[in-house]
C-alpha cells in the first residue's frame, strides 16, 4: 500500500463512528430487533457486534505495534452474540464504546512510522497479517455492516413492516 493510500484509509477509519451513527439514524428503532431470518442478525445485534469487534481490533492493533510477530485472538462472533445476549445490551453504550476505542486507535495509527505498517502478527484463521492488512479490514468494517443493516431494513419493509 502506498503512503497516500494508507493515509486515505486512516482518515476513513477515523470517520467510522460518524458513519455508524448516521446509519442508525436512518433506521427506525422499531425495526432494530427484527430478525430477517433465523441465521441472520438484527440491526441491534450488528451494532453491539461492531463494538465487540472494535474491542478486539483495539487489542490487535496494539499487538502489531508493540509485539510484532505475536499471535492474535480469533473469536466466534455468533457465539458472542448468543452468549453475551446482545439484545440485552444498550446500542447507545455500544456506539459510545466503539467511538472511544476507534478514536484512541485512530490517534495512535496516524502518527506511526512507515516501518510499523510492515509489522506482522499471526491470526489463527487468516494466517500471517501485516498492520496494513489490519487497516484494510477495519477501515471497511463499519461500512460493510452499515450495508448489512440496510439489507435488514429492506427485508423488514418487504415483509410489510411499517
Amino acid at each position: 500500500m502506498t503512503p497516500a493510500e494508507r493515509q486515505t484509509k486512516i482518515e476513513a477509519y477515523g470517520r467510522a463512528a460518524e458513519e455508524l451513527e448516521a446509519v442508525l439514524r436512518e433506521l427506525p428503532p422499531a425495526m432494530w430487533t427484527w430478525r430477517p431470518a433465523p441465521d441472520q442478525w438484527t440491526v441491534h445485534e450488528i451494532a453491539v457486534h461492531i463494538a465487540d469487534s472494535e474491542a478486539n481490533s483495539y487489542v490487535r492493533a496494539r499487538r502489531f505495534m508493540a509485539e510484532p510477530g505475536s499471535g492474535l485472538m480469533a473469536y466466534d462472533e455468533m457465539a458472542w452474540a448468543r452468549a453475551l445476549d446482545y439484545h440485552a445490551q444498550s446500542v447507545a453504550e455500544a456506539v459510545e464504546l466503539f467511538r472511544v476505542l476507534r478514536r484512541s486507535t485512530y490517534h495512535l495509527i496516524k502518527r506511526l512510522p512507515a516501518a510499523a505498517w510492515a509489522h506482522t502478527a499471526e491470526h489463527p484463521e487468516n494466517g500471517r497479517m501485516t498492520l496494513d492488512d489490519w487497516l484494510v479490514i477495519y477501515e471497511r468494517h463499519v461500512r460493510d455492516h452499515a450495508a448489512q443493516m440496510r439489507v435488514v431494513r429492506a427485508a423488514w419493509e418487504q415483509a410489510g413492516r411499517p
